[in-house]
Order: C-alpha cells, then structure tokens, then sequence
C-alpha cells in the first residue's frame, strides 16, 4: 500500500535528509515539506497525506495544533522525530495525538519501521524515549541514555487488546474466551508484550503501558 509522507521541519538539512533517505523506499511517496508552522494546517489539506513526519518542537507545533488537523483529517497519522525533551514534553506530544516518536539520532531502519508500523495502526517509540517516559529516573541530558538501547518497538492492535484485559484483571482463558482466540494464542501474546515491553510480569505490563500512554489510568489498574 503506497504511503503518502509530508515532512514538517524547519530544518534545511532535516527536511531534504528524510526526502533523500525515504525518496527511494518502495511504496513511499513524498507529496510535500513544510517548513513553517502556520503553512502545515493548508499543506495537510492540499496535499492530503497519510503521516505527517514532524519536528513538533522545532515548528513549536502545541496539542490544539495536532488536534485541530485531526479534525480535518480523521485518519492521519504522526510520527514526531525530534531531539532530546524532557519528560513532561515527550508525554505533552503523544497526549496531542501524536502516534509514534523517535529521536533525531535513530537511524533509517528505525524510521522506517516506524512509519510502516505507525500506517498501520500501531504506536511506535524509540527505546530511549521509552525508557525516559517508564523510568522513575528524571533525564536531564541524552548522555544519560548512553547505555540504553534506542531500538524501537511498536505494540500491535491485537496485542492491545490483550494490555486492557490484562490490566482489568482478566486471566489468560477468560481473555481467550472475550477475544475468540485459544489459550495458547492469548499466551503466547502475554510472552511477546512482555518481551517487546521489557518486564516479566502482569504488574510490569501495566505499569509500562500506562506510563508510555498505550493505556490511560482507569479503576481496574491498582485496585487488585
């Protein structure tokens, strides 16, 4: 299925780097950059992409921003690639409605497994931003994050269903019976969150997918 990418940076190198590394990509198609806030609401009408890959905070890009072209266009996706934020601003971005974020610094597999993954339906983080947003730990410097692993991981539709059940408090039959899957199925699902999350237990599964925004706080997940 061909894609359609408009690329929004303010950044000269940026904008053609990605036009370079993606013009080339088998059902990729660039219809457009954007190097201005105030022109990204009318290149998204006239050019209609599928995602728009975009540097939020060097455009100075806000949640009502994301929001208001959500609304013009329900089905468009975002995947913010920036440099190093703090805490509080990477979560502002994927609470706007951005779908997947990288940092600057990943390289062209990573970007385009994001893309592939963000069309088609799944929230992709790079592993550095993910570990930021789960740890408890305050990063003040990407020099902090040298030892950790910035491959990314991307959570399926189906394995997000199994999250939500899981963090109601569902066993593994009970999920494979709301679901119409086998038990088997459903643990193998367990296994792979587990793996791709990096935690080895239900509370692990949780914790995780509530701080990376896979899942919103709600009365089922601290009342067991």
């Amino acid at each position: 299925m061909a894609v359609r990418i408009l690329i929004a940076d303010n950044s000269v190198i940026c904008r053609f780097g990605l036009v370079a590394l993606l013009k080339d990509v088998s059902d990729f198609i660039l219809v457009g950059d954007c190097s201005e806030k105030a022109d990204l609401e009318e290149q998204v009408v006239l050019k209609r992409p599928d995602l728009v890959i975009i540097d939020t905070e060097a455009l100075r890009v806000k949640s009502e921003d994301i929001r208001k072209i959500k609304k013009i266009n329900r089905k468009i996706k975002f995947l913010a690639i920036t440099g190093f934020l703090p805490k509080g601003e990477f979560k502002k971005t994927l609470d706007a409605g951005v779908n997947s974020f990288l940092l600057k610094e990943c390289d062209i597999e990573e970007i385009i497994e994001a893309i592939i993954k963000t069309i088609e339906g799944q929230q992709f983080l790079c592993g550095k931003i993910a570990e930021i947003l789960s740890s408890e730990m305050e990063y003040k410097s990407k020099d902090q994050l040298h030892n950790v692993s910035c491959e990314g991981f991307g959570i399926t539709d189906r394995e997000m269903e199994v999250i939500h059940l899981i963090a109601e408090g569902f066993s593994n039959k009970q999920i494979a019976d709301k679901l119409f899957l086998s038990t088997h199925t459903v643990n193998t699902h367990r296994k792979n969150i587990m793996g791709k999350l990096g935690v080895n237990n239900t509370a692990g599964v949780v914790m995780f997918a509530v701080k990376n925004r896979l899942l919103e706080p709600n009365q089922f997940l601290f009342s067991n």
